[in-house]
């Protein structure tokens, strides 16, 4: 029988409360340590990566192919190599002779992300297929994804999951639709409207609680990026473009609400502004459990949203608050493959340069989690025309929780969700 939404709701809860905690930079006792990775060779990070190996090697690999850096075919094949025969991914398989279990042990956020990073490094036409078709035999009516098979729609999986379709080339309002819904709709279900405080509406609801919509920051910038149409790769917006935020118009109507993505993902967008202006440019950490202070993932994933979506000046002031040294976000990132991908991302999208990220050169720090590049490119473009010559287009929730942050603290998404983890 399939669990409870009472047992969704605390198991999705606890997930969120560990994926803020790592974008704060807390140390779950899994990683306090830091002895070497027991993963075969060609994984990203020394940490042990029980929790978010799959999730952390995808980050990385759309980092560098953000700045024109190809990982080494090693480090392609241990990712190709976590696939289950069923085309999902687990959070990490030490033992890839070992069968996957469907029911338990398969993330939807680690297949997505997965397919994002292969479909970005080019030549797995066929591990990606395979991963898009697992996230549409889970697929919801509702249009949605849970962190699991089975697991009630959440925003933030949800949002990852519209990333791998983009990724690879295919229009999730058209090539994943379940019961008449896409995606899509399942995101908007989750956004406040007009009948919520002025400073919440258009933020999103991670997942509804006792029926009613909470906003969460986390799942706010997930949504943003996914609502845009949106993995979390982007290219860097415009020079000198800039599009104003622009809140959610309730023209006295208490019920109003944004009517599609596009005025969901401008909604948001105000929103995660308003809030990072009255947090001194920064989100900081709410969830139980969690750390007082900064929360460095999330506040990147905001900032990554605000840029996709062109709002260049209501991003450049997180952006700036994330390069200060004295703000620590780069040390929070040190030696951690998916906080430096983050930040790349984020910078990368933002018009910032990830070489000289406030005096660091975060490209150089994320290749040496890893094996070296194979080859380092000169032309991102020409990159893109090859891969598409190419024609390439765990059982316990909170572990997917520990790399969902952030969106993997790796904030995108659970986001992904240690010492100093995601």
């Amino acid at each position: 029988m399939a669990p409870s939404f009472a047992v969704h709701a605390r198991r999705g809860a606890a997930a969120l409360a560990t994926a803020a905690a790592l974008g704060a930079g807390a140390a779950p006792a899994a990683f306090a340590d830091g002895s070497p990775s027991p993963a075969a060779s060609g994984l990203y990070g020394a940490k042990d990566p029980q929790f978010d190996g799959v999730f952390r090697q995808s980050l990385a690999f759309l980092a560098q192919d953000a700045v024109g850096v190809s990982p080494a075919p090693k480090a392609v094949d241990w990712l190709a190599g976590q696939q289950c025969a069923d085309g999902g991914f687990a959070g990490y398989r030490a033992d890839t002779g070992k069968a996957c279990d469907a029911n338990a042990g398969e993330f939807t956020d680690a297949t997505s992300a997965a397919v994002q990073a292969l479909a970005a490094v080019g030549g797995r036409a066929g591990a990606v297929q395979k991963g898009l078709e697992w996230l549409k035999t889970h697929q919801h009516e509702d249009g949605g994804w849970g962190m699991t098979p089975g697991g009630a729609t959440d925003a933030n999986s949800t949002s990852i999951a519209v990333g791998a379709f983009v990724a690879a080339g295919q229009d999730p309002a058209k090539a994943a639709v379940k019961g008449g819904k896409s995606p899509y709709d399942a995101l908007l279900s989750f956004q406040l409207g007009c009948d919520k405080k002025e400073d919440e509406r258009g933020a999103f609801a991670y997942m509804p609680q006792n029926g009613e919509l909470l906003p969460n920051d986390l799942a706010s910038a997930a949504a943003a990026q996914a609502a845009l149409g949106k993995g979390f790769l982007t290219g860097p917006a415009a020079k000198g473009a800039d599009r104003p935020v622009a809140p959610l118009d309730c023209a006295g109507d208490e019920k109003a609400k944004p009517k599609d993505a596009a005025a969901g993902a401008e909604a948001v967008a105000a929103y995660l502004a308003k809030k990072l202006d009255a947090g001194d440019n920064h989100l900081k950490s709410s969830m139980p459990g969690a750390p007082a202070g900064p929360d460095f993932g999330t506040t990147a994933d905001a900032t990554l949203a605000l840029a996709t979506g062109g709002h260049r000046n209501a991003a450049a002031k997180p952006l700036t608050w994330l390069q200060a040294k004295d703000n620590k976000a780069v040390e929070w990132a040190q030696g951690d493959p998916g906080r430096l991908a983050k930040l790349v991302l984020t910078a990368h999208a933002a018009g910032a340069d990830p070489r000289d990220f406030g005096g660091t050169d975060l490209v150089k720090q994320l290749n040496e989690t890893g094996p070296a590049p194979e080859k380092a490119s000169a032309s991102p473009e020409k990159k893109d025309e090859e891969k598409k010559d190419d024609g390439g287009g765990f059982g316990v929730w909170w572990f997917f929780g520990l790399f969902f942050v952030a969106s993997v603290g790796v904030g995108f998404l659970l986001s992904g969700r240690k010492k100093n983890k995601l």
